[in-house]
């Protein structure tokens, strides 16, 4: 089935189909997902949308990447022609804050199967001006309209089972400053191997491979695999760095419409140089199929 989005009496644009949870209230279709609601957008005018940065989804001094990439691409998927994110790359500008934004959409170019927007998001300085926090261009069709033909080299990571990996209740949580309430909303079970930085003893591998799913219990589908890949914590965790690993630039393909069950992420970093470092994800669905691939820069930790 199709996820697409609906405009509801009040213009506040939700998901419709796989993984949302709907229900009518006076007429007006209300999202009943947490992340549903926390990235709905309202049309203000052709193109322009209002929305609100939820500060449930911000971790140490900023909003989460992956749930501001989410955002956009529901703007993007309302304005767009066709319904599903084929491949999104994002340039964070400056840090987000939970409260009030408006992104602008605008459609690049338009084709039978793809077609091309870009959208910024922007939120309000003390003195009222403008300030762009993150721009995207992205390419758009329908994943339901893929040909079923897969000649693929990939192999889902190898991970414990999802009862032997642990989740942020299984142990005292590690010393990193700042909000972590985004760990509220999501349901990580790491695996053993990758969660040393957890207890003060890093591995040293920059690796990162756990079971994922949203708590609230939304099904995984083509949007939230846009947070997927930016949800998990940073690789440099395991390399012995603690604090902020803010992402400079966010590019994430998703292949396919995601399966219901939780997905297997691995993400991996080999070279962190400079004061940068890179971080390859690949999302894996319940039918072990690669639903999404993703490479992102960020700034290293300086501790």
């Amino acid at each position: 089935m199709t996820t697409r989005t609906e405009t509801s009496a009040t213009g506040t644009t939700v998901a419709k189909g796989a993984g949302a949870d709907t229900e009518a209230d006076g007429g007006t279709a209300t999202a009943r997902s947490e992340f549903d609601r926390d990235t709905a957008v309202a049309l203000r005018e052709p193109g322009v949308y209002d929305a609100h940065l939820s500060a449930g989804w911000t971790i140490i001094h900023a909003v989460n990447g992956g749930y501001l990439l989410a955002l956009l691409g529901r703007a993007l998927g309302d304005h767009l022609p066709h319904p599903d994110p084929f491949t999104i790359s994002a340039h964070y500008l400056t840090p987000s804050v939970p409260g009030p934004a408006v992104i602008r959409t605008e459609t690049v170019r338009t084709g039978r199967t793809l077609s091309t927007g870009q959208a910024s998001l922007f939120q309000y300085a003390e003195d009222g001006t403008e300030v762009e926090r993150i721009r995207v261009l992205a390419s758009y069709g329908d994943l339901d309209a893929l040909p079923d033909d897969v000649r693929t080299t990939a192999v889902p990571p190898r991970m414990a089972p999802i009862e032997n990996c642990f989740g942020a209740s299984d142990g005292p949580a590690p010393e990193i400053p700042g909000s972590s309430a985004i760990t509220e909303r999501l349901d990580i079970r790491l695996d053993p191997s990758c969660v040393g930085w957890a207890v003060g003893a890093p591995s040293g591998k920059g690796e990162m491979r756990a079971w994922f799913g949203l708590a609230d219990g939304h099904e995984p589908d083509a949007l939230s695999l846009l947070l997927t890949v930016d949800a998990l914590p940073p690789t440099s965790f395991e390399l012995g760095l603690k604090g902020w690993t803010p992402t400079v630039e966010l590019t994430t393909h998703v292949r396919c419409r995601p399966a219901p069950g939780p997905l297997r992420v691995s993400i991996t970093t080999r070279n962190l140089a400079g004061g940068f470092l890179e971080e390859d994800a690949e999302v894996w669905d319940s039918a072990d199929r690669l639903v999404a691939q993703s490479r992102q820069l960020a700034r290293a930790p300086r501790g």
